[in-house]
């Protein structure tokens, strides 16, 4: 039996490894001011700062122009998107990111991005809101705007908009063991624990039989759009050497970004790219030129004025290195 159970445990820890994007180590400077109006506002807000490491977390913001915040994967920072910070910059558009704890409960992740928002709205005049969550970040921030928070959303008249990028709505197949309650006893206790060694609390909410994952909420009313992209992340590969993949960007099916409550509210936009885990969203070899083309179609990013493309191929050039994804 212990035998068994020790094998459960090992296999249990693998699986849950490979679940998320490995991180990138990227130490990002600070944000070029691109074509970002000029500050005139400068807020403290916990879980909020600028999408770069800079120790300086204070946001210093337009305080009357939409803002875009960004919510990391598992293994993530806000460094991790400051060359996507850089391309909404470069389009006049301002960004925060939200940091958090990657092993925490993703409710109480979620609850404090609620807080968050609360706070952005309440201490400025945005006119505007647009949530981008990727991975396990879309989980995150799918229910800080749902009605199953006890905390009420910005009493100030913000609209509100959520996009969500690869998303695994159905639970994440690697952690499949650890949702299964008979294995418990069976293993004399060692499964639950080993999945929580090996992702933190949350394990618990990730699995295909969770509350988290089975009772996703119905999104609060002042959401006026749901742009969900899920990513065809098939045969795709984060990098390669000598014609060979050394390391699948191949993270979540299409299964696992697919559930019905989230799939079918009204408000949702469904949009599916075959597009890599990580490489969708871009990192140090790859530029997101499809989520980008994405963003641009659906109306969140704006359009790249004819007369600037070329010094916006430049710019992803520089920020993601002189290679893009086909």
């Amino acid at each position: 039996m212990f035998r068994f159970a020790h094998l459960l445990t090992l296999l249990s820890l693998l699986w849950l490894l490979v679940g998320c994007a490995t991180r990138d180590a990227t130490i990002a400077a600070d944000l070029e001011p691109g074509r970002l109006p000029a500050p005139d506002t400068t807020l403290a807000i916990a879980g909020f700062g600028p999408c770069t490491d800079n120790p300086d977390r204070r946001l210093h913001l337009d305080a009357r122009q939409p803002v875009t915040v960004l919510v990391h994967g598992c293994f993530g920072s806000s460094g991790q998107f400051r060359a996507l910070a850089q391309v909404l910059a470069f389009h006049g558009q301002q960004s925060a990111c939200f940091t958090y704890d990657d092993r925490a409960r993703l409710g109480d992740s979620a609850a404090e991005l609620r807080h968050a928002l609360r706070q952005l709205a309440e201490q400025s005049q945005v006119p505007r809101i647009d949530l981008i969550g990727h991975s396990q970040g879309a989980l995150v921030a799918r229910r800080a705007l749902t009605d199953e928070l006890p905390a009420p959303l910005p009493a100030a008249p913000v609209d509100l908009r959520l996009v969500t990028v690869s998303g695994p709505f159905s639970g994440i197949e690697s952690a499949r063991t650890c949702g299964r309650r008979w294995l418990y006893p069976l293993t004399l206790g060692l499964l639950p624990l080993s999945c929580l060694a090996a992702t933190g609390p949350k394990w618990a909410d990730i699995t295909f039989a969770s509350p988290f994952i089975l009772e996703p909420g119905a999104l609060s009313a002042r959401v006026g759009q749901h742009l969900k992209i899920d990513t065809d992340e098939r045969g795709s590969c984060r990098s390669d050497a000598e014609g060979r993949c050394v390391e699948s960007d191949d993270i979540f099916s299409l299964a696992e970004q697919r559930t019905p409550v989230p799939d079918n509210d009204p408000r949702v936009s469904r949009v599916q790219v075959d597009a890599g885990h990580v490489e969708i969203v871009g990192d140090k070899r790859v530029a997101p030129t499809k989520l980008i083309a994405v963003l641009q179609q659906q109306g969140v990013l704006q359009p790249t004025a004819p007369q600037r493309q070329a010094a916006f191929d430049r710019l992803l050039a520089r920020l993601y290195g002189q290679r893009s994804a086909p």
